[in-house]
């Protein structure tokens, strides 16, 4: 509603409440403004809309696809939004992502702990939650500037002035934008992936993303002893989170089915199957194993299936885990994404080992083949080493094509000697455009930086530890940090405003009048940033 009706409706009511005559409607109606949703599950239908309007664009148009980056903290989340508002002048296209690992290696109340699902499942819920107050602050905080300039105006009697900023106030962009979440691979059964994911949605999520691991066997995309789990299995916790999301009235909530096929090259179970050529004989016929003639090749604790109309003995490890055929990660892949989006998804989450536009291509086009409107939400790692692999890339196409490659060493490329070299400088555009050519190329409609701010905030870290407790001194923290906001324009260099001190002096006013105390008087020392 606009500011102005906003204000006339409360007036009314105010003039039905005798007793209520203390309150002014400007007052009641400015609050109203700076605090747009009342719950989380506002926002999860909100930004739900908003999500699915960007994909129905992407498919219209593949270079309009989204970006976010990792934020383990409100405040980090925040910043990022306020700053892109600031650089890019609207939030469209951007989102935030909640990461698992993040959540397990900052959140837990166990300390860090590696990304296997042990962190307290409540710790994704809550982190939502944070995500989402910091934002809705951020909103406040904006609109407080806007509304004390609006009075200002109004008591200089500059009507121009203040007929403008009502407009800027009543045409305000939120902060509040999709976040994309990690369940990881639901914490358990599909009942608790269900109770979890009501807990997240409630709390904002209207996109929440769930891999086809075991719960207890659970790792991160990028190291070793991933277990995957049957179709079935995973199936029942996509239907799950499906449910969720209809429970609450988020109708058009985002399910993105990620997949740890390519490098998981285990299994927990062996999938149950009725008849040949079924899903479960499809996820049975990738184990790898040995065919047997008949029964004195089994021995003691061996399990044996039929497979292709032949006796199959599945090569299983000591830890009773059964191992998946070398080499048909990719099939695999191919089959968990058709089977997926068949069955209740809207996106995907392919993990690789690499940044490769060809691989994620090669992967993606045969999924289209069944599911032509197929999209991917893709994990730009940090687990990459994104400079050595686009130089090999550059590399083994110069070599490919004939070109001399004898000035370069393909296992040394890492070193700086090679930063301004032609193939330095190539590969870091074949990295810049990375985005736009997977979007264009290979179905992502949504780039992610998994855990950026993990990395930024221990690199930033350093820099200032290093010369605050060396020679530098208070040089290291004025030069390298006060002075770069104060010349940047980061809002946060006035500490106090950005925490909440200016909305809560005039709250203070609002409900004291001038009998309020409050901190922003003359002697605030955030006087001296202007």
């Amino acid at each position: 509603m606009p500011y102005a009706q906003d204000v006339d409706q409360i007036a009314s009511i105010l003039k039905q409440n005798p007793t209520w005559n203390a309150i002014n409607p400007k007052h009641a109606a400015r609050m109203r403004a700076q605090n747009k949703f009342k719950t989380g599950l506002d926002i999860a239908k909100y930004t739900a809309k908003i999500m699915r309007e960007d994909m129905a664009a992407y498919d219209a148009d593949s270079s309009k696809y989204t970006q976010s980056l990792g934020c383990w903290h409100g405040f980090i989340g925040q910043q990022k939004m306020i700053s892109i508002k600031k650089h890019f002048g609207t939030t469209k296209r951007r989102y935030l992502y909640l990461s698992g690992w993040m959540v397990a290696a900052l959140r837990s109340e166990f300390g860090p702990l590696p990304d296997q699902s042990m962190h307290e499942k409540t710790s994704v819920s809550s982190l939502i939650e944070e995500l989402y107050t910091f934002l809705r602050q951020a909103d406040a905080w904006e609109l407080n500037h806007l509304f004390r300039a609006l009075e200002e105006a109004e008591n200089a009697g500059d009507t121009a002035k203040a007929e403008e900023l009502i407009k800027q106030i009543d045409n305000h962009e939120t902060h509040v934008v999709p976040i994309i979440a990690d369940i990881d691979a639901g914490f358990g059964n599909a009942e608790a992936t269900y109770l979890l994911a009501k807990k997240m949605i409630e709390a904002g999520a209207c996109c929440i993303q769930i891999e086809n691991q075991v719960s207890d066997e659970k790792q991160c995309g990028h190291q070793d002893g991933k277990v995957t789990v049957p179709h079935a299995d995973f199936l029942a916790k996509i239907n799950a989170v499906r449910l969720a999301f209809l429970e609450l009235g988020v109708d058009d909530g985002v399910i993105v089915a990620r997949t740890d096929s390519l490098g998981a090259g285990l299994t927990k179970q062996i999938a149950v199957t009725n008849e040949p050529g079924d899903l479960g004989d499809q996820y049975n016929s990738f184990l790898d194993g040995e065919y047997i003639d008949d029964a004195s090749q089994i021995e003691n604790g061996d399990v044996v299936i039929k497979s292709n109309g032949k006796l199959l003995k599945p090569k299983r490890l000591a830890s009773g885990l059964f191992c998946f055929k070398p080499g048909s990660g990719e099939d695999r892949v191919v089959l968990d994404c058709i089977t997926s989006l068949q069955n209740g998804a809207d996106m995907l989450w392919i993990e690789t080992e690499k940044p490769h536009v060809g691989q994620i291509a090669g992967m993606v086009n045969r999924i289209k083949e069944v599911v032509p409107d197929a999209k991917l939400v893709y994990n730009n790692s940090p687990s990459f080493n994104w400079t050595l692999n686009f130089r090999q890339q550059v590399f083994d196409a110069w070599k490919e094509e004939g070109k001399d490659v004898s000035a370069y060493d393909r296992a040394n490329l890492m070193s700086a000697e090679y930063d301004n070299t032609e193939l330095g400088q190539l590969a870091d555009e074949w990295c810049r455009n990375f985005q736009r050519d997977a979007s264009r190329e290979a179905g992502v409609f949504h780039h992610l930086i998994t855990l950026p701010t993990y990395h930024t905030v221990a690199l930033s870290t350093d820099n200032l530890a290093k010369g605050y407790f060396g020679d530098e001194g208070m040089l290291a923290y004025v030069a390298g940090v006060q002075r770069q906001e104060i010349r940047q324009g980061i809002a946060t260099v006035k500490h106090q405003d950005m925490a909440g001190s200016n909305i809560g002096d005039d709250h203070k006013e609002f409900f004291a009048g001038e009998a309020a105390l409050k901190a922003g008087g003359k002697d605030n020392t955030m006087n001296q940033f202007g």
